[in-house]
């Protein structure tokens, strides 16, 4: 069997075991971390397994070649999203293959990729590496990027800072290269509960929050005539209100209330800053009595990678294909960018398959990604 063809096979083999795993976003993922860190141990690379501060959660690095140089970290993440309330027609954590499409919760973001990485890395002879191929495993990406802080802070004291990341999220093999930053806040206001007969006698939740809804809605429009960066669709930095919660009865005044709001900034904006006008709003509120609080629910900044970079040139040239300037969903290579590691996105898998009914990824994509990441593995020896 050809070196190409034999890699290949390994992937699908791999991603059928990883698949297996249900890796729920929020729960424990000591059995896909073993699975991963015992491949990678055979093969005979530095692997650190660092668990984070949730106590049942841990993050993998692993590294093949010398690890006091600079080098390429091949990066994903472990976990998926929930199938509950989903239809399937065949067993979500069990791979079904049916033509070209391999189904699975998780085929297409991202396990596919990491089944593509796991497979390149076998035919690593990390003795020939000139610079590095790391490899980084994340936890609870779809929670907001929680788990990769915690690696990003730890890198330097297991290797040299790499010289760069390809992030394998869904894009078709397709390199993107700039996405933008996201920060999500639960608002709280707390009140008086009591008879809705007697408002004197209480503190309405409701009205307290609705101030702050009309301030998250003003910022909003003004946005959209704020800061434009054409390459993205749109060009503008959003806001919207995705969950309203409150009150109990309407007989009954409203103790609690709170709304969930995000933003997602062009990158040069610092998503938190775009929120100011709902936090300016607060001593209003608490002057008549209210409580106000804001929990910070996630966060990732934007990235933006040159189109003349050596990593740009390096994927365009693996890939065969022209990058896509910039979307505006985000992922964790904002998070390295900020560390100071050029970043890119590319992975096999289509994004409008993620988190759907019967996600699946094509064959030939799985495919296509094992030999583009071997290309970056050659370019590492030469």
């Amino acid at each position: 069997m050809a070196p190409e063809v034999r890699i290949m096979a390994n992937a699908r083999e791999i991603l059928e075991k990883l698949i297996g795993f249900p890796s729920v976003v929020g729960s424990a993922n000591a059995p896909i971390v073993s699975y991963i860190r015992d491949y990678f141990v055979a093969l005979g690379a530095h692997v650190s397994e660092l668990p984070g501060p949730e106590g049942n959660r841990s993050n993998l690095f692993v590294s093949m070649g010398p690890r006091d140089r600079a080098g390429i970290i091949l990066s994903g993440h472990t976990d998926v999203v929930p199938i509950e309330g989903q239809p399937w027609t065949s067993p979500a954590f069990a791979l079904r293959q049916g033509g070209d499409r391999l189904y699975g919760r998780g085929t297409s973001d991202m396990k596919g990729f990491l089944a593509a990485a796991m497979a390149v890395a076998a035919g690593v002879n990390a003795e020939k590496l000139r610079r590095p191929l790391r490899f980084e495993f994340s936890y609870d990406e779809e929670a907001g990027c929680r788990g990769v802080p915690h690696m990003i802070e730890a890198i330097p004291s297991i290797c040299a800072l790499p010289a760069s990341c390809i992030v394998g999220e869904p894009s078709q093999m397709i390199p993107i290269l700039a996405h933008k930053g996201k920060a999500a806040v639960k608002f709280t206001v707390e009140g008086t509960a009591g008879h809705s007969s007697r408002p004197d006698r209480g503190l309405n939740a409701i009205h307290g929050l609705s101030t702050l809804l009309a301030k998250a809605v003003a910022q909003s429009d003004l946005l959209k005539h704020g800061q434009q960066n054409e390459l993205f669709l749109p060009s503008y930095s959003t806001l919207q209100v995705g969950v309203i919660e409150g009150g109990l009865s309407l007989n009954v005044i409203p103790q609690f209330a709170s709304f969930d709001v995000e933003v997602r900034a062009i990158p040069g904006a610092e998503p938190y800053s775009l929120l100011e006008p709902i936090f300016k709003a607060f001593p209003e509120l608490e002057k008549v009595g209210l409580k106000v609080k804001a929990d910070r629910l996630s966060e990732y900044p934007g990235m933006e990678l040159p189109e003349d970079s050596d990593l740009a040139t390096l994927m365009t040239r693996a890939t065969g294909r022209n990058p896509i300037r910039a979307v505006s969903y985000g992922t964790e290579a904002g998070l390295f960018a900020k560390t100071g590691i050029p970043s890119i996105i590319c992975g096999p898998g289509n994004v409008d398959r993620a988190h759907k009914v019967d996600e699946y990824i094509l064959l030939s994509e799985l495919n296509e990604c094992c030999s583009v990441l071997d290309r970056v593995a050659s370019d590492l020896a030469a």
